[in-house]
């Protein structure tokens, strides 16, 4: 299957979007770049459904516009106008020829889920690679309202716990894709380097 990053000439703030197109083409959150229905059409004319790791805006802002374009279902752990399945913890969703495991992982959000396959994790917010505070394990802010460190800790062992040992590439929010090998490192590595960096319980910003 393919996983294509259909946000990645955005000129506006936005997550990653991804699109995999396999046996079941879904769409990885749907972003907050204007057009980003232009960029999924010019791989596909159908998806099958938008799977939502939360809801914050840069996540969100263009889901109206590709519901109204493909009508696709769409999955999401809270309530959202446009929800036609709600996400459990411990569910299997099938994305592309996969099937990943519905992993609930709050902290950055209450509402937020990571995907994960024998070979793919989609992490959302939860962790990503490289960002402007870190560039070898990183993990979502927790100094919002509803936000919580604590919760992030746990959710990212929690994610170490149900991480298949054949997980080999991670899609995250933000930043690169990470591929194992890549400094050596494998994906549980930056998992575990993300956790140790937010268990010291410093900012991850310095305005955090």
């Amino acid at each position: 299957m393919r996983v294509i990053p259909v946000t990645a000439d955005a000129e506006v703030f936005t997550c990653n979007a991804y699109l995999v197109v396999g046996d079941r083409t879904v769409l990885v959150d749907a972003g907050s770049m204007s057009g980003v229905e232009d960029v999924v059409a010019e791989h596909t004319d159908h998806l099958d459904a938008v799977v939502v790791t939360h809801q914050d805006h840069d996540h969100v802002g263009e889901l109206d516009a590709v519901v109204e374009r493909f009508a696709p279902e769409v999955y999401a752990y809270a309530d959202h106008p446009l929800r036609t399945h709600e996400l459990a913890d411990g569910e299997t969703v099938q994305i592309g020829d996969e099937a990943f495991e519905v992993v609930y992982t709050p902290g950055h959000t209450d509402d937020h889920v990571s995907l994960v396959s024998e070979q793919r994790l989609f992490s959302g917010d939860v962790v990503v690679y490289n960002d402007t505070a870190f560039e070898d394990g990183s993990f979502g802010k927790t100094d919002r309202p509803g936000a919580s460190r604590e919760r992030l800790i746990e959710s990212l062992r929690t994610l170490l716990d149900r991480l298949p040992e054949t997980v080999e590439t991670m899609y995250a929010g933000h930043g690169d894709v990470f591929e194992s090998g890549t400094g050596g490192d494998t994906v549980r590595d930056v998992i575990e380097r993300a956790l140790e960096r937010a268990e010291r319980r410093e900012p991850k910003y310095p305005e955090a």
